[in-house]
């Protein structure tokens, strides 16, 4: 007599694609701290880390999302999407690498026109989403950045670009590089027109990017540890044969030099930005800051000091009789 049987119900074997351990997918690594971090509680605090405030970078639309009242906008310019001017070919085709992006990222370009009010305040948002072939900027994203322009003047609204790109996009050669100065050009009317463009720079922000929009701001904005210059620290070295100082092309860095005028948090960008606009649209304000200048007569040159108004000037009998010539003693 056998002291174990087998049951007749065997076990039934578990299949490959549903073995998953039940928290998979759930936490999420910081590359900062190495905590792990709770995805539910990350999206609430806008993808930062409760621990280190490290900031992962998010999508355009979940941007525009957070800076909006109640997250409410209308998205514009959908229609305007990259073309193939070049017929451009690497180790596969530019239209390929178009169609692979869109499929990806399910946007139809790398920028995201939006309208809506911030604070009761009208602001159309041009918001840059680097997973779309790196935020590049073409001919499309130069399009829909200055259509943005253009519709604040129309509607006399303020103007947020949020920047996150590796410059202007390879594939279109020239024709993405004319983008800096056709933008650059409509955020010339858009200063004539004394409306505000506030420029919010996000990890990363270099190249074309850099060098044009992203830094004319009337108020220039980071993210902390924001990666924002030009060309990478690698080839800079290699160029001036030094070392680079530490946190080179960092927010940080930048602040210290003079080239921002602020680093905020994501969780208080969208506070800074509508007190920003409360005090740029503030009539009130506006009239107690204007006022003409005046030098003293004794600072500076006098060429160029303010002439000194007297009552007597205007009625010539009230002036003093001029002092005679002193006589000129003979040798």
């Amino acid at each position: 007599m056998s002291w174990f049987r087998k049951k007749d119900n065997r076990i039934e074997s578990v299949p490959a694609e549903e073995r998953r351990v039940k928290t998979e997918g759930l936490f999420e690594k910081c590359p900062s701290c190495d905590a792990a971090l709770y995805k539910r509680e990350l999206e609430e605090s806008w993808q930062v880390c409760p621990h280190c405030s490290h900031h992962f970078r998010i999508g355009a639309r979940q941007r525009l999302a957070m800076l909006y009242d109640e997250g409410k906008f209308d998205e514009l310019d959908s229609e305007v999407v990259s073309g193939d001017p070049l017929n451009f070919t690497d180790t596969k085709p530019y239209k390929e690498r178009l169609e692979q992006a869109r499929r990806k990222t399910g946007l139809p370009e790398a920028v995201i026109n939006a309208r809506g009010r911030m604070g009761g305040h009208a602001v159309v948002i041009s918001a840059m989403d680097f997973q779309f072939l790196g935020g590049s900027m073409g001919v499309a994203v130069g399009e829909k950045i200055t259509r943005t322009i253009e519709r604040a003047l129309k509607e006399r609204a303020a103007v947020v670009v949020v920047s996150m790109s590796g410059g202007a996009r390879m594939q279109e050669g020239t024709l993405s590089l004319m983008q800096m100065a056709k933008i650059s050009a409509a955020l010339a009317r858009l200063d004539a027109a004394r409306l505000p463009f506030i420029s919010v720079l996000t990890d990363p922000t270099t190249g074309g990017v850099t060098a044009s929009f992203a830094m004319l701001g009337d108020i220039n904005v980071a993210e902390p540890k924001a990666l924002i210059g030009f060309a990478g620290p690698r080839v800079i070295e290699q160029t001036i044969r030094q070392k680079l100082p530490k946190d080179f092309q960092t927010a940080e860095f930048l602040i210290e030099h003079g080239m921002l005028d602020a680093v905020v948090d994501r969780r208080q960008m969208r506070d800074f930005i509508i007190s920003s606009l409360d005090f740029m649209f503030n009539p009130t304000l506006r009239a107690q800051t204007t006022f003409k200048a005046e030098l003293p007569a004794e600072n500076g040159s006098r060429a160029t000091a303010p002439p000194v108004t007297d009552a007597r000037d205007e009625d010539p009998s009230t002036r003093p009789a001029p002092n005679p010539e002193p006589n000129k003693q003979s040798d």
